[in-house]
C-alpha cells in the first residue's frame, strides 16, 4: 500500500514538472518574438515616408504625417501633390509616369534650402514616397531637416498669403489686445495715426468688435481717408485667442441703400396711385399693396400688414361682397384657382359688376421669381361714360329714324356713319349690316346701280371727299321702279356729310320696263 502511494506521488510531481517546464519554454519563445509596431516604417527609417494606395494612404510616419494636410484618407495623395508641388517642380507628372518606370527621383527647386530629394517607388500596386535631405556631396542627409525645411517652405508661403490678403484679419488675445495682424490691417490703422505718430506695440483696435445678435454677422464702418468704408466681422475662437475677419462691405451697403431707396419711391409712387396694386410672392404670400388696395377692397390696413395669402384676400373680399358673387361656394374656388393660373400665365383680366354696382377692372401679370401682380382699378365712372354714350346713340338713331327723309351720315374719310330706317327702305338694304364696308364708293355703286344713269353720283363722291367750305347742293335721280328722289347734300361740322333722300310726294310711281331697265343699267 505505501508503496503504491509513493508510486502516485512520483507521477504527481513528474507531471508537474513537466507542465512547469512548457510554461518555461513558451515564456522564452514570447520573449524571443519581435513586438508588432504600429507602423510599416521602421523607427531608424526615413522621417517623412508615404504609402499610398492610388489616392488613399495606408500608412505614414509620423512626421511625414505632420506635413500632410488635413483631411480624409482618401484624397491625400492629392493634398500631398498639392502641399509638395512647389518644391519638387513637375511632380504631378512624375507620378504619373511612376507605374511605369518604377522608381523616380526628383530634387527641390533651387530656392528651397537645404536642398531635397523625393524618391518614388511603385511597389505591387503601391506608392511609396520618401522625402530626405540632400547632403552637401550629394548623398541624402538626416530626414528630420527635409521635414524641417518643408514645414519652412509652407509656412513662409502662408505667410505671403495672409501678408497679400485683401481682407483685414487680426488676432486678440484673452484680454482683448491686438497680438497680431495682416498687412491689411496695418495698412489702416497707419492711416488712422495722428500726423508724425507711428504703429506700436500693441497695436490700436480699428473695430469694437461684439458678439453677434440674433445670429447675424454684425456690420461696422471705418471712417478712412478715402472715405467711409463698411466691414462685415467674423470672429472665431482659437483656445483663448480669437481670430477675427473683416470683409469689405462696400458694395452690399450701397446696393442695398440703392435697394432702400428704390423702394421708397416706388413706395411714393404707389401711394399715389389710383389704382390697387397688390403683390404676392411665389408662396402667394401678399409682400407690397399702396393704400389705394384698402380702399378699393374695403380690406383693413391691419389685415394686409399681416401679410395674408391670395387666398385669403379673395376670401376676405368675398365677405365684404366686394367680388362678384358666384352661385356656389365651389365654383368659387374654382374661380380662385383659375384667377392664380391665368395670373401667372400673363393673360388675367376681368370687369367684375359688383353687388354695391361699382365696376372694377381687376388685371393679374406675372413678375420674376414666381411672384403675382395685381391691380385693381375702379372704372365705375368710365363704365358710366359708356352707358350714357351708347343711350345717347341710341336715342340719336330712334330721332332719326322716326324722320320721314332717307338719311346718311359720311365721315371727313367718306365711311358712313350712320343712316336711318327710312334709307334702309327706300335702297332696300341695311349698311350697318357692313359697316367697315360702307364707304361713299361703295354705296354710291349701290345707289347707281338701283337708278337710271346720271352724273350725280360722281358729284356726291367729290362732294364728300370735298375739304374745306363747301356749299350745300341738290340734285334728282329716276330709281329703277319710277320713282324721283330729290337728293340733298350739306356740310356738318368736322368734315361731316349729310345725305338726305326724298322721294316726290303724291307722284304716280310708274316702274321702268325691264327692257328699259336693262338699257339704263348698260
Amino acid at each position: 500500500m505505501t508503496e503504491d502511494l509513493l508510486a502516485a506521488v512520483a507521477m504527481v510531481l513528474t507531471a508537474t514538472l513537466v507542465a512547469l517546464a512548457s510554461l518555461a519554454l513558451m515564456a522564452a519563445w514570447q520573449m524571443r518574438r519581435p513586438c508588432p509596431t504600429s507602423s510599416i516604417f521602421s523607427a531608424q527609417g526615413p522621417a517623412a515616408a508615404f504609402l499610398f494606395d492610388g489616392d488613399r494612404l495606408l500608412d505614414a510616419t509620423p512626421a511625414a504625417r505632420s506635413i500632410l494636410p488635413e483631411g480624409e484618407d482618401g484624397g491625400a495623395l492629392s493634398r500631398l501633390i498639392g502641399t509638395l508641388g512647389p518644391l519638387f517642380p513637375g511632380l504631378s507628372q512624375a507620378l504619373d509616369t511612376l507605374p511605369r518606370a518604377g522608381l523616380i527621383v526628383i530634387a527641390s527647386s533651387g530656392d528651397v534650402q537645404p536642398p531635397l530629394v523625393l524618391k518614388g517607388e511603385y511597389l505591387r500596386g503601391l506608392t511609396r514616397l520618401t522625402m530626405i535631405q540632400a547632403a552637401g556631396d550629394g548623398q541624402p542627409g538626416p530626414g528630420d531637416g527635409a521635414v524641417l525645411a518643408a514645414l519652412q517652405h509652407e509656412v513662409l508661403a502662408q505667410r505671403v498669403i495672409l501678408a497679400r490678403s485683401p481682407v483685414v484679419m487680426w488676432k486678440e488675445d484673452a484680454r482683448g489686445q491686438v497680438v497680431w495682424a495682416n498687412h491689411a490691417y496695418l495698412i489702416r490703422a497707419t492711416e488712422l495715426l495722428p500726423d508724425g505718430q507711428d504703429l506700436s506695440w500693441p497695436l490700436p483696435r480699428l473695430f469694437q468688435t461684439t458678439e453677434p445678435s440674433g445670429g447675424r454677422t454684425p456690420r461696422i464702418s471705418l471712417q478712412a481717408r478715402s472715405g467711409l468704408e463698411w466691414f462685415d466681422l467674423f470672429r472665431v475662437p482659437a483656445g483663448e485667442e480669437v481670430l477675427h475677419y473683416a470683409l469689405a462691405a462696400d458694395a452690399a451697403v450701397e446696393a442695398e441703400t440703392a435697394l432702400r431707396e428704390f423702394m421708397q419711391t416706388l413706395t411714393k409712387t404707389f401711394a399715389d396711385l389710383p389704382i390697387g396694386l397688390a403683390i404676392f410672392d411665389r408662396s402667394r404670400i401678399l409682400q407690397l399693396f399702396n393704400p389705394a388696395l384698402a380702399d378699393l377692397t374695403a380690406l383693413s390696413p391691419e389685415f394686409l400688414i399681416s401679410r395674408p395669402t391670395l387666398s385669403a384676400v379673395l376670401d376676405a373680399m368675398r365677405a365684404k361682397a366686394m367680388i362678384p358673387e358666384p352661385r356656389d361656394y365651389r365654383s368659387w374656388r374654382r374661380q380662385v384657382m383659375r384667377v392664380e393660373e391665368e395670373a401667372s400665365a400673363g393673360h388675367f383680366e376681368e370687369t367684375w359688376n359688383l353687388p354695391g354696382g361699382q365696376t372694377y377692372r381687376v388685371i393679374g401679370r406675372p413678375h420674376p421669381n414666381g411672384a403675382l401682380a395685381f391691380m385693381f382699378e375702379d372704372i365705375s365712372s368710365e363704365m358710366l361714360r359708356t352707358r350714357r354714350y351708347r343711350a345717347d346713340l341710341e336715342l340719336g338713331q330712334s330721332v332719326i329714324d322716326a324722320v320721314e327723309d332717307a338719311v346718311a351720315v359720311f365721315s371727313q374719310g367718306g365711311q358712313l356713319l350712320m343712316s336711318n330706317l327710312a334709307y334702309t327702305r327706300l335702297w332696300n338694304h341695311d349698311p350697318a349690316v357692313m359697316l367697315s364696308d360702307a364707304g361713299i364708293g361703295t354705296l354710291s355703286a349701290w345707289w347707281r346701280n338701283h337708278s337710271a344713269p346720271t352724273l350725280l353720283w360722281d358729284d356726291a363722291i367729290a362732294f364728300v371727299a370735298a375739304l374745306g367750305d363747301r356749299a350745300p347742293w341738290e340734285g334728282e335721280v329716276r330709281l329703277l321702279d319710277g320713282r324721283l328722289v330729290t337728293c340733298r347734300l350739306r356740310s356738318l361740322p368736322g368734315g361731316a356729310t349729310l345725305i338726305t333722300f326724298r322721294a316726290r310726294a303724291g307722284e304716280a310711281v310708274v316702274p321702268v320696263r325691264d327692257d328699259i331697265r336693262s338699257l339704263l343699267s348698260a
